[in-house]
């Protein structure tokens, strides 16, 4: 029996998407965000990490998104549906590349922003004005090149095929889907200039398996 902890709103959802395109049996254990947005203090008694996402698999528990991908996909798709055969080396390297890309370089500064969009929230009114012009000094300084960098190689990469690792949807895409989320928060992407990322987020989304993750699981919101 496999089992997923899922926190809302967490990276979590890939876990429960993947579950969903695989389809797997799989018991559900789902958890709330505390007021600070944080995940509560019994995920600890799961795992050590106490964050999301884990699987339990044969009193097992397994941890990190990008792992837990790697062994679903090890121990169940042997008909390399969801990702590359070695011998595609063109496709193998580019859903490696997206794979890994996602929690080393997209999702870093989008959390970053998030973090400071968060403190200038919760900051009492007489200091507000100085916590917006700390968090305007870094995301100028820190975060908005990068990710205007990553929007442009993703937007680059999808340009001349559907899905990040090409033409077959793949893990990649399920692993990059939460970055893109977040970098379209708030105001939202140019649809002009990242308009293949739009198109792929939509691609994405009406997939009956990522449909069926979001009844259960809820929708994600960065």
């Amino acid at each position: 029996m496999l089992t997923l902890h899922h926190l809302n709103n967490s990276r979590s959802f890939r876990i429960l998407w993947l579950l969903e395109e695989l389809g797997l049996d799989y018991k559900l254990v789902t958890y709330e965000r505390t007021k600070a947005h944080l995940a509560p203090e019994s995920l600890k008694k799961v795992h050590p990490l106490g964050h999301t996402p884990v699987l339990e698999v044969d009193d097992r528990a397994l941890a990190e998104s990008g792992f837990i991908i790697e062994y679903l996909l090890k121990h169940y798709d042997k008909e390399h549906q969801f990702k590359p055969s070695d011998d595609n080396e063109s496709a193998w390297e580019a859903y490696t590349f997206w794979l890994h890309f996602a929690e080393a370089s997209a999702m870093p500064p989008l959390v970053m922003r998030l973090v400071f969009n968060k403190v200038v929230e919760r900051s009492p009114m007489l200091i507000k004005p100085i916590s917006k012009g700390i968090r305007k000094q870094v995301e100028d300084g820190m975060i908005n090149n990068n990710i205007v960098n990553n929007l442009n190689l993703m937007e680059k990469q999808l340009q001349d095929s559907h899905w990040f690792a090409g033409e077959a949807f793949s893990a990649a895409d399920i692993q990059m889907h939460l970055a893109v989320v977040g970098a379209n928060a708030g105001t939202g992407l140019d649809s002009s200039k990242y308009a293949n990322i739009l198109i792929w987020l939509k691609r994405c989304e009406e997939r009956d398996a990522f449909k069926r993750a979001e009844e259960k699981g809820g929708r994600l919101q960065f």
